[in-house]
């Protein structure tokens, strides 16, 4: 009994590719494969192949058309003998010998009239089931198999595989279309293709959904929401009637695969496997995550619980065994494993997730969820070098929480949450960072209370990568009301509230309040000593901001001394190679260089660099940061061309290890632009600034201070390149903007107020540029202090500029005698 062509059916690629008599090497194709997973319609194609060749009316038709299916051996048997019967060839007494009978005679016999002649057999179960079974390789016959066995046995000589696969989008949306108006129905066209989309394009499972619409009444967009409603089971969206004469609902279309996977070697490994998979991207998932000791541990649990284990015991899975299980389901074709391909090794089907989701308990799925969430942690390197699998662990995270979030708060926010919003950042992603952490912090909320530690923690992370986006000020805002209700819940000692009030005293720096972070840093340190010990790492960290912030507040001097006397204490307590201690190195000479003495700051980060290649890798981002400041003190020591090599340098090997549109790639960027000005390229720099510009307004935003930096940048060099008219304009709006978005008193606006008189002298109006100046000068000292270096710069500007507009006696009286 051939099964009739499927109403609608529709015509594929691999139709053709059936109907090809000849190989690509000339030789006549008399066996083919069919091999593909459950629902991508082999049956069909073999039917219609069929069909196609009993009814051609050419002259060129079959004498004998056997069709069996073939899921068990004694099934082909029994079918050969029948056929042999038939036939007149052998008797149904003994159906093994009938059976060799008939595959007997449909060899080509010398002299006899050749017989045209086609066997199908359909659905094997095992390539075993073959053995000795396979119908002659004749010039008359042909052998057409369809199975979801995926084995190397199956593609033995003579026969050709065909890999069947999904329909293409086009086709989907064809199908559907077509199968709809039969019944005198229509959809939108992108209900359609959002319909089809939602089934993974699977011709068993679009036939299903087409006989649900008809039958129900219902419309594809109602259809789409059932499916999307995590309540309802892949058996709650099935026909009452099953199109085509199929035999199966979709819901257990792969329940036999699943069966005969767990059964082969490494017995009872491949359900649990699968199951663990489900949970995951069905676009690919690491092989890491899936051999992980938590993962391992899933497995081990399983087969103990279930009696598979082979000793009886519950002895440790190996990772071999893993990789077995992955091949086991591979073979039948219920996942796509492709080890070439590590960071995606594992694809699957989204429907063979959900059928499997569906035969979860409560408490299974969460307990898979949170096993899940554990392989992904064991999975994920500190230190992210690879972006294909830092990428491909994110989109695993996000497709676990979609499916789980509930399992991943209970007891508590999951260590993977944390870590995928740390993950989106360090890669540059600052805004996707962000915005993780929002939707985080509203979930942990709903799930474990506003006063959950995680959600306080959750907090904490919105806060410091809202910051990392631009919004200084509305990091600081945050990290406010964060440490008040930290204070509140765990009390003013605790570690977590030490925490919050270092992020906020960052922040506020940040946000132009250099002073007032260095003030609030010298407070956490001495709490910090109290608490603790004044050796202790938090301690240690502490002291390294609270120099920090008192050289960003004019102090670079006393951060030198500073962080030399913390370098002391780093090197005693942490050793030499410590990654702490050499950040320390890093900052003392960065000091160095801004309380004046370049060429020993150059020096510091030349010695620096030596000893960081040897603790660590070329392309570990804080080597690459050590590069980029050994460029600009090269420069600032008065090597600008050298500056500006060592940064094209740079540019070449950040763009081999990160993105194009990674915050410390565009970095590079900007330091190359600005020191290629510097060595005498003022039109090369204005140049490269723009397209820099460019990008920054794409990755980060127009108000982002970056983006405000390139356009200061943009600006200058547009009038050291002869244009200062230009320079003026685009100074006079950045004011604007960034007066908008930092505030009249940040030190960014105060700067570009500076940058702005002195080229509206430039230009030719020194009597503005001195008013302007005048200004300035006035608030910087309100703001900043009479003694800071940036009000001393201005004092000598302002004189300048008096003396070019022709004040001389003001000039003279200038403030600016006090340097």
């Amino acid at each position: 009994m051939i099964p009739s062509r499927a109403q609608s059916f529709q015509h594929r690629a691999e139709a053709k590719r059936l109907r090809a008599v000849v190989d690509r090497g000339g030789t006549a194709v008399v066996r083919q494969v069919l091999t593909g997973m459950g629902g991508v319609g082999k049956t069909q194609l073999a039917a219609d192949y069929a069909l196609t060749a009993w009814d051609n009316g050419s002259g060129d038709n079959l004498d004998v058309l056997v069709w069996i299916t073939a899921s068990t051996r004694t099934a082909v048997v029994t079918g050969y003998a029948q056929a042999s019967v038939e036939l007149s060839r052998g008797g149904a007494d003994d159906p093994e010998l009938a059976a060799r009978t008939f595959l007997a005679w449909l060899a080509s016999q010398a002299g006899a009239k050749p017989c045209r002649w086609l066997i199908v057999l359909d659905d094997v179960a095992d390539p075993d089931d073959l053995r000795g079974l396979w119908p002659p390789a004749s010039p008359h016959g042909r052998t057409l198999v369809t199975t979801r066995r995926r084995d190397a046995a199956l593609a033995g000589e003579g026969r050709r595989l065909v890999e069947v696969g999904l329909f293409t989008r086009a086709e989907a949306v064809a199908y559907l279309t077509r199968a709809l108006a039969a019944h005198g129905r229509e959809e939108p066209e992108e209900q359609l293709t959002a319909l089809a989309s939602d089934l993974g394009y699977l011709p068993l499972a679009l036939a299903q959904a087409a006989a649900y619409l008809i039958d129900s009444g219902e419309d594809a967009g109602a259809y789409r929401q059932l499916l999307a409603d995590r309540a309802t089971t892949l058996a709650d969206t099935a026909p009452g009637r099953l199109p085509d004469d199929q035999a199966l609902p979709l819901a257990t279309t792969w329940s036999l695969s699943m069966d005969r996977a767990d059964a082969l070697h490494p017995a009872g490994l491949a359900r649990p496997m699968l199951e663990l998979a489900a949970l995951l991207d069905p676009n690919g998932i690491p092989q890491t995550v899936l051999t992980s000791a938590p993962a391992l541990a899933h497995l081990t649990a399983h087969r103990a619980r279930t009696g598979h284990h082979p000793t009886g015991g519950a002895a440790p899975t190996p990772p071999g065994d893993a990789v077995r299980a992955l091949r086991t389901l591979h073979r039948l074709s219920l996942i796509d494993h492709t080890p070439d391909t590590p960071h995606r090794a594992v694809r699957i089907h989204q429907l063979i997730q959900r059928a499997t989701i569906d035969t979860l308990t409560p408490d299974r799925h969460v307990q898979l969820a949170r096993t899940a969430a554990n392989a992904l942690i064991a999975a994920w390197p500190e230190i992210e070098r690879d972006t294909v699998l830092a990428q491909a662990l994110r989109a695993n995270t996000i497709v676990l929480t979609t499916r789980a979030e509930q399992a991943l708060y209970w007891p508590d926010a999951h260590a993977v949450l944390f870590r995928t919003g740390r993950s989106l950042g360090e890669a540059g992603q600052v805004t996707a960072a962000r915005d993780h952490c929002q939707h985080f912090t509203d979930s942990a909320t709903s799930h474990l209370g506003a006063d959950h530690p995680h959600t306080l923690a959750a907090r904490n992370l919105l806060a410091w990568w809202r910051g990392q986006a631009g919004d200084a000020a509305g990091a600081a805002a945050a990290l406010a009301g964060v440490l008040a209700d930290r204070i509140r819940v765990l009390g003013p000692d605790h570690p977590d509230t030490f925490n919050t009030r270092g992020h906020l005293a960052r922040w506020r720096g940040e946000a132009g309040d250099a002073a007032g972070a260095a003030a609030a840093y010298a407070e956490l340190l001495a709490d910090w000593v109290r608490v603790l010990d004044p050796d202790h790492p938090h301690a240690l960290s502490t002291r390294g901001n609270l120099a920090w912030w008192r050289g960003e507040a004019g102090d670079a001097a006393g951060a030198v001394t500073a962080f030399a006397e913390l370098l002391e204490r780093m090197v005693r307590v942490l050793g030499p190679d410590h990654p702490d201690t050499l950040i320390t190195r890093s900052h003392l000479a960065r000091w160095r260089g801004e309380a004046g003495d370049a060429a020993g700051a150059a020096a510091g980060f030349a010695e620096l660099l030596a000893d960081w290649l040897r603790v660590l890798s070329p392309d570990h981002p804080d080597t690459l940061t050590i590069r980029s400041h050994l460029a600009r003190w090269r420069g600032e020591a008065g090597d600008a061309a050298g500056a500006a090599a060592a940064y094209t340098e740079l540019l070449e090997h950040m763009e081999r290890v990160r993105e194009p549109d990674h915050p410390h790639t565009l970095s590079i960027r900007h330091n190359l632009a600005w020191w290629r000005g510097k060595a005498g390229d003022p039109a090369g720099a204005a140049s490269a600034y723009a397209g820099l510009l460019a990008d920054r307004m794409r990755v980060l935003g127009p108000d982002h201070p970056d983006t405000l930096t390139s356009r200061d940048n943009l600006a200058q060099w547009q009038g050291e390149a002869g244009d200062p008219a230009a320079a003026v304009t685009a100074l006079a709006r950045l004011l604007a903007d960034r007066t908008r978005v930092l505030g009249p008193d940040h030190p960014d606006t105060l700067t570009t107020r500076g940058k702005l008189a002195r080229w509206r002298g430039k230009a030719g109006d020194a009597a503005g540029a001195a008013a302007a100046l005048a200004g300035l000068l006035a608030d910087r000292t309100r703001v900043l202090g009479a003694d800071h270096p940036d009000t001393l710069t201005t004092r000598k500007d302002l004189a300048r500029w008096r003396k070019e507009a022709g004040d001389i006696a003001v000039a003279q009286q200038s403030p600016d005698s006090r340097t």
